[in-house]
Formats: C-alpha cells, sequence, structure tokens
C-alpha cells in the first residue's frame, strides 16, 4: 500500500504535459520536414531530404515557417503526452500490485492500454497539425506545375499550345489556422470529420507504445548506480529515451505513412484519394512500391529520439510532485 501512496496521477499527468511541451518545442521543425516528406508522392517531389526540406522551408516561407502548426501541437500535446506517459505508470502500477516484478509481457499490456488511451487527443491533434505542416508543400508544388494554354494564332487559322510557367511572384503559403480547419470540419462532417484515420492512428501509436515503453524499461534500468541505489543520472534517462524512441519509431514507420496520407485533406495535382487503410495501402504498394512506407523514417527517428529523451527526464524531475507536495516516485525503478 505504501507504493500505491506515492503514486500520484494528477503529478504525472502534470509531468507528462510540461515533458511533451519541452520536447516538442525542441524537434518540431524536423517533424514538419516528416510531413512534408511522407506527402510528397514519385515524380512530384519537391524535397530530397530533410535538409533540403528545411532549406526550402526557411527561404519560402520564413524561420518561423518550421513552426507551421507548433500552436496546435504545443496546446494538444500537454494532454496527449500526460495520457501516454502517466497511463503507462498508472498500468505498470496496476499491473505490479501483488509486488512481483512486471513480466516483459506486462509491460507490452501496460503500453498497449496507454496507446490506446492517448488516441483520443492524439487523432485530432495529427489531424490539425498536418494539415498546418502541409500547406507549404501544396503551394510549392503549384508553383512548379506548369499551366497550358491554348491561344489563337493572330492572323492564322490553327491554334498553338504553349506553355506558361508561372516564374513571378510565387503563391504565398496559405494562411489557414487550426480553429478555421476545425470549424470547417465539424460543420461538414461533425466529430467524426476530426477523428479520420482514427484506425491509423491506433495501428501506429499501440504498436509504438508495445515496443518503447518496455525497451524504455530495460535500457533505463541498466543505468542504476548500485542494487542499494537504484536512482539513474539524468543523462541515462535522456539516451535510454533517444534510444527507444529511434528503434520504435522506425519499427512503426509503415502506419505512420498510412496515417499522414490518410489525414491529408489536402491533395496536390494528381494527388490520390484514399478511402481508409486498405485502400491506402494497396494503393501505395501499386503505384509507389514498398520503399514509400519507409518516407520519412529518418526524420521521424531524429523526432522521436530526441523528444522522448527530452520528455523522459523532464518527467522523472518531478514537477507535478513538487507543486502537488508529493514525493516523486520512479516508477520504473520501483
Amino acid at each position: 500500500m505504501a507504493q500505491q501512496q506515492q503514486i500520484s496521477l494528477p503529478a504525472k499527468l502534470i509531468n507528462g504535459g510540461i515533458a511533451g511541451m519541452v520536447g516538442v518545442t525542441c524537434v518540431f521543425p524536423i517533424d514538419l520536414a516528416k510531413t512534408r516528406l511522407q506527402n510528397q508522392r514519385s515524380g512530384q517531389q519537391l524535397y530530397k531530404n530533410m535538409m533540403d526540406c528545411l532549406i526550402k522551408t526557411v527561404k519560402s516561407e520564413g524561420y518561423f515557417g518550421m513552426y507551421r502548426g507548433a500552436a496546435v501541437n504545443l496546446t494538444l500535446v500537454t494532454p496527449e503526452k500526460a495520457i501516454k506517459l502517466a497511463a503507462n505508470d498508472f498500468f505498470r502500477h496496476q499491473l505490479s500490485k501483488d509486488g512481483g516484478r512486471l513480466t516483459v509481457i506486462k509491460e507490452m499490456l501496460a503500453g498497449c492500454c496507454a496507446g490506446m488511451c492517448q488516441v483520443i487527443i492524439t487523432t485530432p491533434m495529427e489531424m490539425l497539425k498536418i494539415q498546418l505542416q502541409d500547406a507549404g508543400r501544396l503551394v510549392a508544388q503549384q508553383r512548379m506545375v506548369p499551366s497550358v494554354v491554348t491561344t489563337l494564332k493572330m492572323g492564322g487559322t490553327s491554334a498553338v499550345l504553349s506553355r506558361s510557367y508561372n516564374t513571378n511572384p510565387a503563391p504565398q503559403v496559405m494562411r489557414v489556422s487550426a480553429t478555421q480547419i476545425t470549424r470547417e470540419l465539424l460543420r461538414t462532417k461533425g466529430v467524426t470529420g476530426l477523428y479520420r484515420g482514427l484506425g491509423a492512428t491506433l495501428m501506429r501509436d499501440i504498436p509504438f507504445s508495445v515496443v518503447y515503453f518496455p525497451l524504455f524499461a530495460h535500457l533505463h534500468q541498466l543505468g542504476q548506480r548500485s542494487s542499494e541505489d537504484q536512482s539513474v543520472p539524468f543523462y541515462w534517462s535522456f539516451m535510454s529515451g533517444c534510444l527507444a524512441g529511434s528503434i520504435a519509431a522506425v519499427t512503426v514507420s509503415p502506419c505512420d505513412v498510412v496515417k499522414t496520407r490518410l489525414q491529408s485533406l489536402k491533395k496536390g495535382a494528381n494527388e490520390e484519394t484514399y478511402n481508409g487503410v486498405v485502400d491506402c495501402v494497396r494503393k501505395i504498394l501499386r503505384k509507389e512500391g514498398p520503399a514509400a512506407f519507409l518516407k520519412g523514417a529518418s526524420c521521424r527517428a531524429l523526432v522521436i529520439a530526441p523528444l522522448f529523451g527530452i520528455a523522459q527526464v523532464v518527467y522523472f524531475v518531478g514537477v507535478g510532485e513538487f507543486l502537488l507536495g508529493y514525493t516523486p516516485h520512479n516508477i520504473y525503478s520501483a
């Protein structure tokens, strides 16, 4: 019972929220590059790699262009990360009530439950973020697509086709806000519009949590100073979060590609639409090949690794416990 009194769910929620805000602020530009790389199709590639994407984004949209969609992400990532990290701790605690050490199966079950809980916030957050992040790519694609116009040859009887390229000034990035997108989705499709891609989000977040949390727990335990002193240096928590996060991110990258495609409402020229997860997978395989499922995988690993490394360190600092007057308790060392 002593262990149960040390666990404060409100404190864990505060820790998770602060951890998410700090982590997202640090890695958001890489996440934007990941979204744009995943959405571009074969034959219409605007960006060669992550650095090329970020450089072109800064040139065309300015420095703050790298943070398009950051406001909605910061607003919603607080409850999202709070639910994810706190739920995992909560379920680990519940599964270890008999006093024994958690088996790998129980650790995976706790991660699975945490992944299922977080999609309540994750799905609408990702839905809005992707629209804002991808707006610049769509405008950039419009600049590159030539328009074919038909003009009559003066004094002649035949029509001459001439290509007209838009070389000046380029169209500006659409200044659409998360509030506008939300209102439009609620007006046209109701609450379900915000949960488009829910199945794909579950396909991504549940396996991610099943892989990440047990892996992090075992890596984290390796950093314990001794059997008597089970504390772990902050840098070891950071490295454990980075390594576990990058492995889990690459593992579920194909699911993330499918989710991103399904949640992109606006399409570029000649970009296909999808009628669900199965249809999306089938069309990507047929038109782009298996390699398309790994688009943005390196960016995703670069996003998730420091995000979870930073988040775990901030989470273990115990700001929530400090504010609420509890003694910080590390479930991984229990």
